[in-house]
């Protein structure tokens, strides 16, 4: 990072890093010499092997990224417990903890357009979306479970006779939040905002491919006076950094979102340490229900887009089974298929493109066994299915199958990449039942112009979030998580956040 001597708040002689521009961080993926590593105050352990991440557009060596061990997730883990023991952070006011994290919030809006380039050169995340959803969203995050800290009540019980009975909310202690690879910045706002709030050590591991943001955002948190101990870094593969983390019995809480089969592994680390407190976000196959007196259908197309391909189809949340109402379909496939040459795909650090590439080769690869598996099993291809010859060609068009069948694997897996599957129903009570068949419970959309109809089916359908009209997971007041194999143990974002990072504890008195 390029550095420099400036004063903040009368401190002297500090070094810090000026904001950087889109071209600045631009410049130093190209050379290759943008990093992530640990950060662990007075580390003691052997640094890890720094091995090259890539730009998934072009397979550029971007920067490096230190692999740690459980060494160093040891170290990391003590340091957390001691500073929260020691009540550096756990103890402090939590006015005082609010000004200090809303302190990190406006760092985080000065960089933002460095962040935002880091996003899109490690995640392949369009530039347009990184500086106008992505990062907006990070500090605004970060701001309101800022103004949430000092703002937790306990209550008196009615306890009888000259008892009193207190119920008092603390911080858990030691949290490890594990953050997946396609909304670093977001998701780390989400799990680290709230826990901090609350007064707790904070450990996170982002996912090998895309910790470059993460480690700028936790250089900044410390130099808008968050302790080194309350916010550490570790860095490196899920075996390695991760399975240490949620085995280790001095952490008390760890926050996963990621998929169903890893989040399985936090449940079993878990039992086999000390039963801490696990908060799953994992994976989705969420219903876009459309009833045929949904209008203007012009907009409704928007939303379908927006919900079936933004981000390439890589988010959790992603509203990949179209169920429209059979007198409809041939209008709204039309509709679509007229709207798609607008998702130009490309280089994302095109401020124009929509679409960029998939994560990774792996992935790639993972996506388009999905298509092929899909025409094998006789849905029908009506747009887009294949990759794009661009940069090191893993984009993808937008894909759309027609005649899906509840039979057939993409009804019931999730794919995470550019493709939906559409499926008809008859009658209102089809369209329920075909939406609640999956095994995830995540997010649904409902479009229709009867607001009887709406109120009826999203009561009966299973998802922790059910958009009217929209695509929407809420904001950042609602609370986010799902149903049945989408979650567990808890919630990001809202009030519910912050409180499961909190022990309630019972103080009695009796004269």
């Amino acid at each position: 990072m390029l550095l420099t001597h400036i004063q903040l708040n009368g401190e002297k002689n500090m070094t810090y890093a000026k904001p950087l521009s889109k071209e600045d961080i631009f410049a130093q993926a190209k050379n290759g010499t943008l990093e992530a590593r640990a950060i662990i105050p007075n580390r003691k352990s052997a640094q890890g092997t720094m091995t090259p991440t890539l730009n998934p557009f072009d397979n550029s060596v971007i920067g490096h990224v230190e692999f740690c061990d459980a060494e160093v997730v040891n170290e990391a883990v003590a340091v957390a417990r001691d500073t929260f023991e020691k009540g550096t952070w756990s103890r402090m006011s939590p006015y005082d903890r609010k000004l200090v994290i809303q302190k990190w919030a406006r760092l985080i809006d000065e960089h933002a357009e460095e962040l935002a380039a880091l996003e899109c050169k490690d995640v392949g995340k369009p530039l347009k979306e990184c500086i106008g959803f992505d990062l907006p969203d990070t500090s605004y995050t970060i701001s309101w479970f800022a103004e949430a800290a000092d703002k937790v009540f306990g209550k008196v019980s009615p306890s009888p006779g000259n008892n009193l009975g207190m119920v008092v909310k603390e911080p858990m202690g030691v949290v490890g939040a594990v953050l997946p690879w396609n909304f670093p910045a977001t998701i780390f706002a989400w799990k680290v905002a709230p826990a901090l709030a609350a007064g707790n050590s904070i450990i996170v591991k982002p996912a090998e491919q895309t910790s470059l943001s993460t480690y700028r955002m936790v250089q900044l948190a410390h130099q808008a006076g968050i302790p080194e101990g309350a916010l550490l870094l570790v860095t490196g593969l899920g075996e390695a950094t991760g399975k240490p983390l949620g085995l280790h019995n001095e952490v008390d809480v760890v926050s996963f979102t990621g998929s169903t089969e890893v989040g399985r592994y936090f449940l079993h680390y878990s039992a086999d340490s000390n039963l801490k407190e696990i908060v799953l976000e994992c994976g989705g196959k969420s219903p876009q229900v459309i009833f045929e007196d949904t209008y203007p259908m012009d907009e409704v197309v928007d939303q379908i887009l927006d919900a079936a391909f933004y981000n390439m189809g890589e988010n959790c949340s992603c509203g990949s089974r179209l169920l429209v109402q059979e007198s409809i379909k041939d209008e709204v496939l039309k509709a679509i298929v007229a709207k798609l040459p607008e998702w130009k795909i490309g280089d994302p650090a095109d401020m124009s493109v929509f679409m960029g590439p998939m994560i990774e080769e792996g992935h790639f690869r993972k996506v388009l066994a999905h298509i092929e598996a899909s025409k094998k099993e006789g849905a029908t291809l009506i747009y887009g299915g294949k990759a794009v010859d661009a940069g090191a060609g893993k984009c993808i068009e937008p894909t759309i199958f027609d005649n899906v069948t509840p039979e057939m694997s993409l009804f019931n897996d999730e794919v995470f990449g550019p493709v939906l599957a559409v499926t008809t129903f008859k009658t209102e009570e089809e369209a329920i039942e075909l939406a609640n068949a999956t095994k995830y419970g995540l997010a649904s959309s409902i479009y229709t112009s009867d607001i009887r109809r709406a109120h009826r089916v999203s009561q009966r359908i299973k998802a922790g979030t059910v958009s009217v009209n929209c695509f929407s997971e809420g904001d950042i007041g609602t609370p986010f998580g799902g149903y049945k194999m989408s979650g567990f143990g808890g919630r990001d974002k809202g009030f519910e956040a912050l409180e499961q990072y909190m022990a309630t504890k019972t103080i009695w008195y009796e004269n």
